[in-house]
């Protein structure tokens, strides 16, 4: 697997990373356990060294899950995890706000380190930004962890650009976390020339559009009752529909190229910034080789070219998420 560096920071990964998020929470019921370790170790195998979780994806469940299947893969792999979230620490199953006082984050990252069985976090992002805490205050807290040893590098996760450069000048920054793809492209206006600046790395989640990149999702998908996208505005049957303009365009490029849509829409975010590195999900084998192999797909630029023009003239419909969740995003 080729390797990228996140930015300034000297922390190298594999080119794609792997978000886990789905495993144990948002999409559906868990898979069984067993099949979600054996899918890691997979992934290892394969070169992978990029895994992303979160307190909150449960909550606890998924650091747990992470903790066992790569604990024999202990300094070979690189795994992100995020604070931020009020919850019930007996792992009740939704957060009730936000929760960034410096005291909190230390008894978060001494929580995690145990779920994971680590020493030491690699990536600990903010999961949204907390009005209630000034920046300063979680960069100095997450300095005090790195100075004791307990984390490697600080994040933040859809942070406005405001918020970074505060952010960055008391502790620098590695990484930022923010949802981009083909058909969310705000990150491009504001946020990747601030990166670039300030030498920060960039993590794309749901690059495939949670699921529907990949074509398999059109109106008449349904989805179970615990499947988050079912309250978000761009997963109404009416949105559906019009947005499969967005998977034609990248199933005409996919066979021109023998790839699938998820491929190119994976190897146009890889083409964008080579501190870039997408985190997809997936609870498949088959898909993981799928997106693994977008890596090795080089777009020209012309194709690259192709795109833009056409991504430029559909209208995607339907806001990302609820106005509950964008109110905890871009500040």
């Amino acid at each position: 697997m080729i390797k990228r560096i996140l930015g300034n920071s000297g922390l190298s990964v594999s080119a794609i990373g792997l978000g886990c998020m789905g495993m144990s929470f948002a999409y559906g019921p868990a898979p069984e356990k067993k099949l979600m370790i054996d899918l890691l170790h997979a992934a290892v195998g394969r070169g992978l060294t990029f895994f992303d979780t979160a307190e909150v994806y449960g909550p606890f469940a998924n650091e747990e899950l992470l903790g066992e299947a790569l604990a024999p893969y202990r300094g070979q792999v690189t795994i992100a995890t995020k604070f931020g979230f009020k919850l019930d620490p007996r792992g009740g199953p939704k957060w009730s706000g936000l929760d960034s006082r410096p005291e909190h984050i230390k008894a978060v990252a001494d929580a995690s380190l145990k779920r994971l069985r680590v020493e030491v976090i690699d990536l600990f992002y903010q999961h949204r930004v907390d009005p209630e805490v000034p920046i300063e205050e979680v960069a100095g807290a997450v300095q005090d962890l790195i100075r004791a040893g307990k984390v490697r590098h600080f994040g933040l996760s859809e942070a406005g650009i405001g918020t970074i450069r505060r952010a960055h000048a008391v502790q620098p920054v590695a990484a930022v976390q923010s949802e981009y793809s083909l058909w969310w492209r705000a990150p491009e206006a504001e946020l990747l020339p601030t990166l670039e600046e300030l030498g920060i790395g960039f993590v794309p989640y749901s690059p495939l559009g949670r699921g529907f990149l990949t074509g398999t999702i059109d109106e008449h998908t349904t989805f179970d009752d615990t499947d988050f996208r079912q309250g978000l505005p761009r997963f109404t049957p009416e949105a559906r529909k019009a947005n499969q303009a967005v998977v034609a365009l990248l199933s005409r490029l996919a066979a021109q190229k023998s790839a699938t849509p998820a491929q190119i829409a994976l190897a146009w975010l890889l083409a964008q910034k080579p501190w870039l590195v997408p985190i997809p999900g997936t609870r498949r084998l088959d898909r993981l080789d799928e997106n693994l192999a977008a890596a090795t797909i080089v777009l020209s630029v012309d194709e690259l070219d192709e795109i833009d023009r056409s991504v430029a003239g559909i209208s995607v419909q339907g806001n990302r998420y609820s106005d509950a969740l964008e109110r905890l995003v871009g500040r």
